[in-house]
């Protein structure tokens, strides 16, 4: 199984594009690989979106930014620098920052040296000997950051070390990473809301659960739907509304006379954001069948009774 955080290979890509073509979600292809569902949806929407995503042109791509990102050798009257009295400071005040949002303390320290350090980065000696901190330290807090894909590694130019550095995609890789997360919380809210019920007091308190990390997700992601996906997703929610019945996979694309991967990227965005389809909840019934139902949350159980008589 691949260690999290490390870099994905051709054949990990190729992988991905088989998996994407047979209709698997970015769950379920990060599974299979042993890799964050923000790694899997990140690689995709980095280099073309679920219908058209080539392990060649990624692959391509991913050897273009390493090449551009590859640290110089540092000069020899650097080496030994040590961080000014206001870095220092620094380091320590914003650490105390991010250690208040849940970040372990020394992770916080090892990262933010990191941010300030030179495009070259730092070894793990210089982070021993800058903190003054232990050697177990410095590994453990640097896997913590890998895990979390905010460091990269490369190799010194000798080759017997290995330098870590922030690369330029730290914080988007971040922003998504928590959005992904926040959407996911706001599909399992919505899973057990059909669970216990709307008109639940569990039920009531998970759709307003829902309705917040709905939000906040699609608030964070702005308009991270490519356009033409965008118009996809709200093409295939008008087929099923028209439709007024459940569709399967085969019959929908035949219907819109869109090609079978076209169609699976456009159900899998509006999975992937619920918020897509509000007011509606798109609901799998089977493998390959869809239906579109009225969100639970959207109206109290006292407004559906009302409807009903």
């Amino acid at each position: 199984m691949p260690v999290p955080g490390g870099r994905l290979t051709h054949t990990d890509r190729r992988r991905i594009a088989a998996w994407l073509a047979d209709g698997l979600g970015y769950a379920e292809i990060g599974r299979r690989l042993g890799r964050p569902t923000s790694t899997i949806s990140r690689e995709v929407e980095r280099n073309g979106t679920p219908g058209d995503y080539s392990a060649e042109h990624a692959q391509q791509a991913a050897g273009d930014r390493a090449r551009r990102r590859k640290p110089a050798r540092p000069a020899a009257s650097t080496i030994d620098a040590q961080p000014s009295a206001a870095v220092r400071g620094f380091v320590d005040r914003f650490a105390t920052l991010l250690a208040a949002t849940g970040l372990p303390r020394m992770t916080a320290r090892v990262f933010v040296r990191l941010l300030t350090a030179d495009a070259d980065g730092l070894t793990a000696a210089d982070l021993v000997r800058e903190l003054q901190v232990s050697p177990a330290s410095v590994s453990k807090s640097i896997g913590y950051l890998e895990a979390m894909e905010l460091v990269v590694r490369q190799p010194d130019s000798g080759g017997r070390r290995q330098r870590y550095l922030i690369d330029d995609d730290v914080w988007l890789r971040a922003w998504q990473a928590d959005t992904g997360a926040h959407g996911e919380i706001a599909i399992a809210a919505q899973q057990g809301i059909e669970i216990f019920g709307a008109d639940t007091t569990p039920g009531a308190r998970l759709a307003k659960m829902g309705q917040f990390f709905a939000r906040l997700s699609e608030q964070m992601r702005g308009s991270r739907l490519a356009e033409t996906l965008g118009y996809d997703a709200l093409t295939v929610l008008a087929a099923l509304v028209h439709a007024r019945r459940p569709l399967d996979l085969s019959a929908l694309a035949i219907a819109l006379d869109w090609p079978r991967d076209r169609t699976i990227a456009a159900l899998d965005a509006i999975q992937r954001q619920p918020a897509v389809a509000d007011p509606f909840l798109l609901q799998a019934i089977g493998p390959t069948t869809y239906t579109l139902t009225t969100r639970p949350d959207r109206l109290s159980p006292a407004q559906r009774e009302a409807l009903e008589e």
